[in-house]
């Protein structure tokens, strides 16, 4: 299984110069813990995240350090502490956001991936095409695929795997009832076809996956995955 078979396609971007309250709102309304930076030419810049704003000055939570001698590893721990007082009280992306950003591409085995998140500590990576940001993976991506394994030993198949996914995607975007429907809720493992959906979900539309899903020829199965319905609390 690599990362084209599990990352989310409809990746939120942001631009460097959005100022960090448009980012907070942002990710506060689209649900999402983090965000690529991309520039007005289309490159991959930086990326931001939740834990970006933890420290900010408008809610009193920026750090604060004191530093009273002068030497060499104090110099050191003044160029962090100046960083972070960059985080805490810049006020476009680009001041906050990390440049230095681990991605993978299509092909990436999802095992590869996985390794780099740990490795790097971060909860998700983009991924490139051709320079190009064309999806996100995520620990979460990695969550539903190993749910999808059941247990069972990688096998050879995936080409197989990856055509249903396609065929079955292609047919759900021609359905206006299938709107809601992200690439990221379908994986396709040993011919079975695995959908996440929220258990809000209307049971008709239910239905329909699973007889869109048993249309396409080579599945051989079909298992869905319902999850807690989003809470939203009120204000």
């Amino acid at each position: 299984m690599r990362a084209m078979d599990v990352m989310t396609t409809d990746v939120i971007t942001v631009d460097p110069e959005m100022t960090v309250q448009n980012l907070a709102t942002r990710l506060a309304e689209r649900g999402i813990s983090g965000a690529p930076v991309i520039d007005g030419a289309g490159k991959l810049v930086g990326i931001v995240s939740e834990g970006d704003l933890l420290h900010r000055t408008e809610i009193g939570a920026a750090r604060r350090h004191r530093v009273r001698r002068r030497s060499w590893w104090l110099d050191h721990y003044a160029s962090e502490v100046a960083r972070e007082y960059i985080k805490d009280h810049g006020r476009a992306v680009k001041d906050i956001m990390t440049t230095d950003v681990a991605v993978v591409d299509e092909d990436t085995d999802i095992a590869d991936v996985a390794a780099l998140l740990e490795a790097k500590r971060v909860k998700r990576v983009p991924v490139m095409r051709d320079g190009k940001v064309v999806g996100i993976i995520s620990r979460a991506n990695i969550v539903r695929a190993v749910g999808a394994t059941k247990g069972a030993a990688p096998r050879t198949g995936e080409d197989d795997d990856r055509s249903i996914r396609t065929q079955l995607l292609t047919e759900l975007n021609r359905e206006n009832w299938a709107s809601s429907v992200w690439p990221e809720d379908v994986i396709v493992r040993d011919g079975v076809v695995h959908f996440w959906c929220s258990e809000d979900e209307p049971s008709e539309k239910r239905q329909a996956l699973r007889v869109a899903a048993e249309t396409i020829a080579g599945v051989r199965g079909y298992q869905e995955h319902v999850m807690p319905a989003a809470y939203y609390p009120a204000f």
